[in-house]
């Protein structure tokens, strides 16, 4: 029953009982004298009442917001007090939580619990929110135009035959018994124990996870290191991807197009980069062609959404306690598009801080385009003297 119909039948019993039946009711059942007297006064009023209306019109307790007119606009001013009120506001360096929120507005002579607060913001709209990465800062002023040169570069290489690869370093990950961001389901009340801590554990260290990701085929390949993340690394899991993979895919290559991020050990500037390409080179007899991502846009690079993302969500909310499990897990990523992965453990030493001379640099079998030549460039192996990139 609701309130009107709770007080209409408990008057109705005292008004049964007779003399003492309201003081009697009121014992029982807890209500006030008060309400089971207006109950009783609404069962002998003549008129009818409005059966859709549990109490008389402008009964019930005020709205807050009616009792208190600046509360609103006071709430508002402490939320956004760069739009909305005083940029000297005291929240305007805080958290913003409920709590506080009701302190300050209590402390400026308003009356008004966290909970009430919480009302009042859902009904302004606002509700809990994380930062959103959408700001991607000044960008360079051939950036489209250096997107339409890589995917011009691409379908012209893969008309041809000839393999695309994105290439990309994935995030260090520590080895051993931590917490790993996700879920997976699991028996109620008996999650997976993880260290408190994370202190990366001098035995087992980092990994990085060097991926190739071949375009056409949908196929991609990890090499884990266990040592720096150097130019000679990334080169030397192209060549594993190669050996492993590339040349079985295309057993007539004579050329191979790389796409890559502007830094990092892949870097445009990185000259250990392209000396190592040029063994690369060498050893393969393939023309090798680079063409770098703009700055600041690697979230653009197909090995970012096409392998990366989907070896995150394969071993989310699972502990990467050795070097045996992360290999297994990177090798078992699939997808319901065909997606295949190999992945191999990399227990070499490639070590930091090597210098690249003049010398050796103008030994290196280059060609840059006219379009860039810092970002799009190719090496050719040094038996070969012609080249169009």
């Amino acid at each position: 029953m609701n309130e009107r119909q709770q007080r209409l039948l408990t008057a109705a019993i005292a008004d049964a009982i007779g003399y003492g039946g309201i003081s009697t009711l009121s014992r029982i059942t807890g209500m006030s004298r008060t309400t089971i007297t207006s109950g009783h006064k609404e069962l002998e009023d003549s008129e009818e009442l409005d059966k859709d209306r549990v109490r008389k019109k402008g009964g019930g307790r005020k709205k807050i917001i009616d009792k208190d007119q600046t509360l609103m606009n006071d709430l508002e001013s402490l939320i956004e007090p760069v739009t909305r009120g005083d940029p000297e506001s005291p929240l305007r360096w805080s958290c913003k939580s409920t709590r506080k929120l009701a302190e300050e507005l209590n402390n400026t002579g308003h009356d008004v619990s966290h909970v009430t607060i919480a009302n009042l913001l859902s009904e302004l709209g606002y509700s809990l929110q994380g930062n959103k990465k959408t700001i991607e800062g000044a960008s360079h002023p051939d950036r489209n135009a250096q997107f339409e040169y890589i995917n011009l570069m691409a379908q012209k290489y893969q008309q041809n035959g000839q393999p695309v690869i994105s290439v990309d370093t994935k995030k260090k990950e520590l080895v051993g018994n931590f917490k790993n961001v996700g879920r997976e389901l699991r028996p109620i009340g008996d999650p997976e124990k993880v260290q408190v801590h994370d202190f990366k554990i001098k035995e087992l260290g980092k990994v990085n996870p060097y991926g190739i990701y071949d375009i056409a085929h949908n196929y991609g390949w990890v090499n884990v290191g266990t040592d720096n993340d150097t130019a000679a690394f990334a080169v030397e899991s192209i060549r594993r991807w190669w050996n492993s993979m590339g040349y079985a895919a295309y057993p007539d290559a004579e050329k191979l197009l790389i796409t890559a991020d502007s830094g990092g050990s892949n870097g445009y500037r990185i000259r250990l980069w392209k000396v190592e390409l040029q063994k690369l080179a060498d050893e393969t007899g393939l023309e090798i062609s680079v063409c770098h991502f703009p700055p600041g846009t690697s979230k653009w690079n197909k090995i970012e959404h096409r392998l990366f993302a989907f070896i995150t969500l394969n071993w989310r909310g699972k502990p990467l306690i050795s070097h045996e499990v992360i290999v297994n897990l990177i090798s078992a990523t699939t997808t319901k598009k065909g997606l295949q992965v190999e992945c191999r453990l990399d227990k070499n030493s490639y070590p930091k801080g090597i210098k690249i001379p003049d010398e050796m640099m103008d030994q290196i079998n280059i060609v840059r385009s006219d379009f860039h030549g810092e970002w799009n460039y190719t090496i050719t192996p040094k038996d070969v003297s012609d080249c169009s990139c």
